[in-house]
């Protein structure tokens, strides 16, 4: 703990005593009360700095506090007051976030209540128990005690501090003290023309009238419970209710003694400090405690075809408001926000609540159906859709909502919350401003998308990924001139998967930077032990660059590693790239192919047509060569009715790419029909499964082999 926490931490103990002090006896000196209060100060900020938050020692400061004596409700409340206004400021300069620091305050607060209600509950316990046993033992019977010992009875019954009542067996009301009846504001002679039953109230516990007659029929000797009565003046009084049988020397029961306690203050203290365990502070609405809480509520009673409707709310582009106008502004946005929701969507049937940051949830139970949910959704953007006014700023906001209704029998809480997040942000991805509704097919593909996505880290640490390897080969003779290396992923329970299914989750989550390098440095290792075992052979191994890998500022210094570490000639690399990556409007890729063609490397636009095709700018790229879209070949897979109007596209790229000095290469062959034709375009070279399937590199090995120029020149698809 830092000097200046320490120092802060002093202030608030002396805050706190000072609040204390002037309540009333403090049976201690000032000197005391101070080291008390700051060891007390410093067990509560230990617990609130610590990296995991645990509020016990808030519940032991409770405790402590009875402890030292210092029981009036006062003290509870003006220690409460203290920590609120003080404790987060004293430590704030920790590193704690302010939303975080208040959460953890809160929750001290509660337990120190909890500390000190439960220690005072058990000290009054204690002390009733002590009076039931002076009564017990004045004799079995109260009559009996009465003449043996009625002085020491009659002093304990008259000036006990507690409510003390006596009634027989039929519930009449024989006798009570003065506190019993200045706690209802009964006379003490009014009370004693009472039966029990008529200080029912209807928040008595459901058991509790059970237990009472339990009691009367002698099956139970003592009940203690929480009770509520009404006073005579109609208000309502809280208590610590104690009763206990007596019976006569038969042993049979004879008359109930009753005690009770005035508990309305910590009551109150229970249910606030409840309401702000179940409400968001800042909004007023209900949190997710209290929301997920209710759902589970909803799912345990499982009423028969019950359905349940959630739309999932979240604000588009809040956080912008927070970085540009700060978090004030923005806390008073979301209340704005709650406040016009809570006008709009509350009523029977329905619970809104905030989850945390900009998001809310509507749960509609019983769900009318979905129509009726989704009309509620477009509610919640017409409402949304109005301007807010926020200290002077005229604030537009548009907010996203997945919405969904299912059957309780149907789902999980779990299931059902999970369900309305990724339709939430389907919504998101959609365009923002709009509801989706949910879909269980197409949410049960972007979760199989999510899943895959996070299974990626582990997969390359776990060596899960592997190259296959196509030959390149030349339309002119049918030699090899190159291969190119093919990333495939060995998923573990969904087999072998290509990388139109999951090279675009790898440039989500910016995992494609460490494949792309592992790709690389595998590639050009392979190619170099071609190299080695085919001497003279000059065969290039062509490499897939994705854009998010050519914006990376160490992308060159990857390539020239990879070349370093293999030994390979950077002549015999090439780089892939689309067209779109390449004319990226930062620059990056563009200025990379630059300083990598300066050095000897081979690169090439994949996929070309597909792109910007800006022609005019193709004479100045660093590349040696075109690879056309498979779509350009579609026209000439049969050689009876080719399309001339794809021939001839073909023709023009293929000659202004070689007045241009480019070579063309064609992707996607699969008849030897589409291999004649495009070497009467004089196409260079072309891959497909015609002339070789993607294989593994001791395949490709075997095959470059027995393609050696010594041996065939036209070993691989082609014909005179």
């Amino acid at each position: 703990m830092s000097h200046s926490t320490a120092h802060a931490l002093r202030r608030f103990a002396r805050a706190w005593a000072r609040a204390i002090v002037p309540i009333g006896f403090v049976p201690m000196s000032a000197a005391e009360l101070d080291r008390r209060l700051l060891a007390l100060s410093r067990s509560l900020a230990n617990a609130v700095l610590a990296e995991r938050f645990v509020a016990r020692p808030g519940y032991d400061a409770g405790v402590a506090l009875v402890a030292s004596h210092l029981t009036d409700p006062a003290v509870l409340d003006a220690t409460l007051t203290v920590m609120r206004a003080e404790l987060p400021a004293a430590l704030a300069a920790n590193g704690i976030g302010a939303e975080e620091l208040a959460d953890r305050v809160a929750g001290l607060e509660a337990a120190l209540a909890a500390g000190y209600a439960r220690a005072l509950r058990d000290t009054t316990m204690a002390e009733q128990e002590r009076l039931g046993r002076a009564i017990v033992d004045a004799n079995a019977s109260i009559e009996k005690a009465l003449r043996d010992s009625e002085a020491r009875f009659r002093a304990i019954f008259a000036g006990a501090a507690i409510g003390i009542g006596i009634a027989d067996m039929d519930g009449r009301i024989l006798q009570v003290n003065s506190a019993f009846a200045d706690l209802l504001g009964y006379r003490v002679d009014e009370m004693c023309r009472l039966n029990v039953t008529d200080l029912t109230h209807p928040d008595d516990p459901p058991s509790m009238w059970q237990l009472y007659a339990d009691m009367v029929s002698g099956a139970r000797d003592h009940v203690r419970l929480d009770k509520a009565y009404f006073r005579k003046d109609g208000g309502v009084v809280w208590t610590d209710l104690s009763v206990s049988l007596i019976r006569d020397e038969a042993g049979e029961p004879s008359f109930t003694v009753a005690m009770v306690e005035d508990v309305t203050d910590r009551r109150m203290l229970e249910q606030r400090l409840r309401h702000q365990a179940l409400h968001d502070p800042l909004t007023g609405l209900p949190n997710r405690t209290l929301f997920t809480d209710r759902l589970a509520e909803i799912f345990a009673e499982r009423a028969p075809d019950a359905r349940v409707g959630l739309c999932y709310l979240d604000l588009d582009g809040f956080k912008r408001v927070n970085d540009t106008l700060g978090h004030d502004i923005g806390d008073q946005l979301l209340a704005a926000v709650a406040r016009r929701l809570d006008e709009r969507l509350s009523g029977p049937g329905r619970l809104l609540a905030r989850m945390g940051g900009d998001e809310f949830v509507l749960l509609v139970e019983p769900s009318p159906g979905a129509e009726q949910v989704a009309e509620l959704a477009q509610a919640t953007l017409d409402a949304v859709s109005r301007p807010f006014w926020v200290d002077r700023h005229r604030l537009r906001v548009s907010v996203s909502i997945g919405v969904v209704d299912r059957r309780v029998d149907q789902t999980s809480p779990a299931d059902l919350l999970k369900a309305a997040d990724v339709t939430l942000y389907r919504a998101k991805s959609d365009g923002r401003g709009r509801w989706a509704m949910y879909d269980a097919e197409r949410s049960a593909r972007e979760v199989a998308r999510y899943e895959l996505a996070a299974a990626l880290p582990d997969a390359l640490d776990r060596g899960d990924f592997t190259l296959a390897y196509q030959p390149i080969v030349s339309l002119d003779d049918g030699a090899i001139r190159g291969v190119e290396a093919l990333l495939r992923w060995r998923h573990p329970r969904l087999g072998l998967l290509l990388p139109d299914e999951f090279v675009a989750l790898a440039e989500e989550t910016g995992l494609i930077v460490p494949l792309g390098r592992w790709v690389l440095e595998t590639a050009c290792r392979q190619a170099a032990a071609w190299s080695e075992d085919l001497p003279g052979s000059e065969m290039f191994v062509s490499v897939n660059i994705a854009a998010g890998q050519a914006q990376e500022p160490t992308f060159v210094d990857d390539v020239v590693a990879a070349l370093d570490q293999t030994g390979l000639d950077p002549a015999l690399l090439q780089l892939e790239l689309t067209e779109s990556a390449i004319m990226d409007t930062n620059g990056a890729p563009l200025d990379a192919m630059h300083t990598l063609t300066a050095r000897g490397v081979r690169t090439a636009i994949d996929d070309f047509g597909t792109g910007y095709s800006n022609l005019a700018y193709l004479g100045r790229l660093p590349v040696q060569t075109l690879k056309l879209a498979g779509s350009f070949i579609d026209g000439l897979r049969d050689a009876d009715r080719v399309d001339l109007v794809h021939e001839e596209i073909v023709n023009t790229i293929v000659r202004l790419a070689h007045a241009l000095g480019l070579t063309v290469t064609v992707e996607g062959i699969e008849t030897q029909s589409q291999a004649d034709q495009l070497r009467a375009l004089r196409c260079d070279t072309a891959q497909g499964w015609l002339f070789a399937r993607p294989q593994s590199a001791e395949e490709m090995t075997a095959l470059l082999r027995s393609a050696r120029p010594d041996r065939s020149t036209r070993a691989v698809g082609s014909r005179p």
